[in-house]
């Protein structure tokens, strides 16, 4: 019956303590991805993926080993070593006033080492996150790395990462190498002032040979918790690293963000102003943008114009608040963006980008993205005004047909058209279309080209093109150098009075190489 009771309260122990860890864990972890969601991209820009992942799976297992078995640990030890003590007193308080010295000793022991050790840890914690980036940055750019045979460069690099970490990782063995051996002396000295002074009791007649053996056995006991506080300040000192990681992306705070009395978006008819709006990223450096200016009306479409940054990037980022500007405000049928909340701005406004991202799902669940909810039937209409519906019911299981990583069984076309796609089932009243087409071949783009236009239709649309026959029908052309707006207008108007332009025109038809970096 003992047995069994006690292999009962065994098991209850290790499921509750697994239980909470767990959910602990699970609690941290959705916190974490949720703020991970909400931070803004300067954020983003400042951090490597690979050092975010780390925190959001291996700290935070660090964090629930110690809640789920350390606590349990040091609850058990303390209990052992209160009842031992309580036994020591009562067998012989004399004796056991002699033993006392040990527990300060072994505590000081041990904070000594938890302190040294917490940033030991967190350096091991940043040596995993190194090699995670580069693991990362290479499994995502695989292609490239075996188009230029750079695989033993990748492979050397990831040894040193590697490296970094073993000998991180042996500096803390060094350290922790240290503490048992101390602890040891510590016990051992106090069973040798146990000794001793026992000894002179025996020889005076005070105390029997049978009540010293009984309490030498009690102070084994003692010793027990001291090496369970040694196990537990290593498991302590990894957990209190990891939970700073972890808290530095919690405390961590957003530069794009609702504000208290943010008001909810109505629908927009697309009246866009930009006012003497400048920007520079965080960090410092020269503005990418300087005092710009312009108004869009309603269901125009808008070209930005320029060479590589020229800020034409930067504009587009601007309007969906991925960034806000440094001074100036830009404003949405005459609100600005600053005091409307993000959700209700970003779904009103549709994007398709030059690089396409598709998720790890199937094309229907792709291009249903922005309206989880939206029908077969709305994504099948959706898919043909992009022109994709074609070869999505050519495969085998049409639009339940998985894309793979990033879309990795689709083509560059497919891709943008299933993006635009995305785009379309939004129905948004603003849209922003970064170089959509640039990646793909002319049969292609045309293709696209179309959906595009039936896309722009009747909404405001903002346009980044490499071709100039992209930007000629635009009902306002915005060219910009070095940030700034130097010159604005249609087509004709500007060919006939900006040399930029004009020269941008003509390097395109004439095929010009040193004018290739210009885009539009």
């Amino acid at each position: 019956l003992f047995a069994s009771m006690r292999g009962l309260f065994a098991f209850l122990q290790a499921y509750w303590a697994e239980r909470n860890s767990q959910t602990v864990a699970f609690e941290i972890r959705n916190e974490l991805f949720d703020k991970i969601q909400r931070l803004s991209f300067s954020y983003h820009d400042q951090n490597q993926t690979g050092q975010l992942m780390i925190r959001a799976t291996d700290d935070i297992e660090k964090v629930r080993l110690f809640i789920g078995q350390g606590l349990v640990q040091l609850a058990g030890a303390a209990i052992l070593l209160v009842a031992t003590l309580s036994l020591l007193l009562s067998t012989n308080w004399q004796l056991a006033l002699v033993s006392m010295p040990i527990l300060p000793a072994a505590l000081i022991t041990f904070m000594i080492f938890g302190i040294v050790s917490q940033p030991l840890f967190a350096k091991i914690q940043a040596r995993i996150s190194d090699v995670n980036t580069v693991l990362q940055e290479n499994l995502a750019g695989i292609k490239v790395v075996k188009a230029f045979a750079r695989e033993q460069m990748q492979q050397e690099k990831f040894r040193v990462a590697a490296g970094n970490l073993l000998n991180q990782s042996l500096t803390v063995s060094r350290v922790f190498g240290f503490l048992f051996p101390v602890v040891l002396l510590v016990a051992n000295l106090g069973q040798a002032s146990v000794l001793y002074f026992g000894g002179k009791q025996i020889v005076n007649g005070s105390l029997t040979l049978g009540e010293y053996q009984e309490f030498s056995l009690y102070l084994i006991y003692l010793f027990l918790p001291l090496a369970q506080f040694g196990i537990i300040i290593t498991q302590l000192g990894q957990a209190s690293a990891s939970a700073a990681r972890i808290f530095e992306i919690l405390d961590a705070t957003s530069d794009v963000q609702d504000k208290p009395d943010a008001l909810t978006l109505p629908a927009v008819s697309g009246r866009v102003t930009f006012d003497n709006v400048t920007f520079k990223y965080p960090g410092g450096g020269d503005p990418v943008l300087s005092e710009v200016n312009f108004t869009v009306e309603p269901g125009q479409c808008v070209a930005l114009l320029g060479a590589t940054g020229s800020g034409k990037t930067t504009i587009i980022n601007l309007l969906p608040r991925f960034y806000d500007p440094s001074s100036g405000s830009i404003m949405i049928d005459g609100l600005d963006l600053r005091s409307v909340t993000l959700d209700s701005l970003r779904s009103q406004i549709g994007i398709v980008l030059q690089e396409t991202t598709l998720f790890s799902s199937t094309i229907r669940e792709n291009i249903a993205f922005g309206r989880p909810n939206a029908t077969l039937a709305e994504v099948q209409a959706a898919a043909r005004a992009a022109a994709a519906d074609d070869f999505i019911d050519a495969m085998p299981e049409g639009y339940d047909t998985p894309v793979g990583e990033r879309g990795s069984t689709l083509s560059g076309g497919q891709k943008q058209r299933i993006a635009i796609a995305r785009a379309l089932l939004l129905n948004p009243r603003l849209l922003i279309l970064d170089d959509a087409t640039s990646s793909v071949d002319l049969q292609t783009e045309s293709r696209i080209q179309a959906a595009l236009d039936h896309l722009m239709r009747g909404r405001t649309s903002f346009v980044i093109a490499q071709r100039i026959s992209t930007v000629i029908n635009a009902d306002l052309i915005l060219v910009l150098d070095r940030g700034k707006i130097v010159a604005s207008g249609r087509h004709l108007d500007l060919l006939e009075n900006n040399d930029l332009y004009a020269e941008i025109c003509r390097s395109q038809l004439t095929g010009d190489p040193a004018q290739q970096p210009v885009e539009a």
